[in-house]
């Protein structure tokens, strides 16, 4: 049996630790409901056991954050599955804040962290990887990116780095109770993110701050359901009056190194071809 469950592994994160896991030599398993090595719907619990049959540690995701308000939330079911089953480790990608009883995912934290397993949480703050891949990389090809950020800064973190935090947790001791705030070593704006990635990709890019009413608009324009774009237009509008978002130490307490440099994101972002 594979020792092995990666929830999400066809995603950002999952898809990279299940990469590792399996050039180390390890057994893995991947978890979605749809795409995965085995069907796993965390609304529907028949489908909890078969995924974990045989698995020793899990690497968790919750999909949609939102239902993860509810108390107790629908990863709870997964967890106690994965107590019967004999899992020891559990490894749960967050998000910065979850600490807070008000936010979508404390109750998931709860969840994993009462489970009586060894557990370890990640709460990575914004991917430098939505600029290659599907979230923001639609904008970055047309030219323009066109959010209601202002002047924030933020500390991109490398999809990379999380991958190696939780194969890390996954596999090896001393990371049990720990949670991990993930950041890049430097907050950036979107207008110098935005020069960077120009200057790597060789395409000409720029950074225009609009009103979230103009954001909003903009996502219905082009489809994006009205639930879909409120929610959108919430997490992208960034309030620069509360000061920057620094960078945290949780990349160098679990791997012992300092996370990648957005500036080596782009240049290895630019290598794929993904702006061409």
């Amino acid at each position: 049996m594979k020792n092995f469950l990666i929830l999400g592994g066809t995603g950002k994160t999952g898809r990279r630790i299940a990469s590792r896991l399996t050039a180390a030599g390890h057994e893995v398993r991947t978890a979605s409901r749809t795409g995965g090595d085995v069907r796993l719907d965390l609304d529907d619990p028949a489908t909890h056991a078969p995924a974990l049959a045989g698995i020793t540690a899990a690497y968790l995701i919750e999909p949609g954050s939102v239902a993860g308000v509810t108390d107790p939330p629908r990863m709870a079911a997964l967890v106690d599955a994965a107590v019967t089953a004999g899992v020891q480790r559990l490894v749960l990608l967050s998000a910065p804040g979850a600490d807070r009883e008000t936010h979508p995912l404390h109750t998931t934290e709860q969840a994993v962290r009462g489970s009586g397993l060894e557990w370890t949480v990640l709460r990575p703050g914004w991917f430098a990887q939505n600029f290659s891949e599907d979230f923001w990389l639609p904008a970055v090809r047309s030219g323009t990116l066109a959010f209601p950020a202002g002047e924030a800064r933020l500390p991109f973190i490398d999809a990379e780095d999380i991958a190696d935090v939780a194969t890390a947790a996954l596999t090896a001791d001393g990371h049990h109770g720990q949670v991990y705030e993930l950041r890049g070593p430097r907050s950036i704006g979107f207008g110098e993110a935005a020069d960077l990635i120009a200057k790597a990709s060789g395409r000409p890019l720029q950074y225009l701050a609009i009103t979230p009413e103009a954001f909003l608009e903009q996502q219905l324009s082009r489809g994006v359901p009205q639930q879909v774009a409120e929610r959108m237009t919430g997490l992208m509008t960034i309030d620069s009056t509360r000061g920057p978002d620094g960078p945290t130490d949780g990349v160098e307490r679990a791997l012992g190194r300092a996370p990648r440099r957005f500036e080596d994101f782009v240049v290895a972002a630019a290598a794929t071809g993904c702006w061409s």
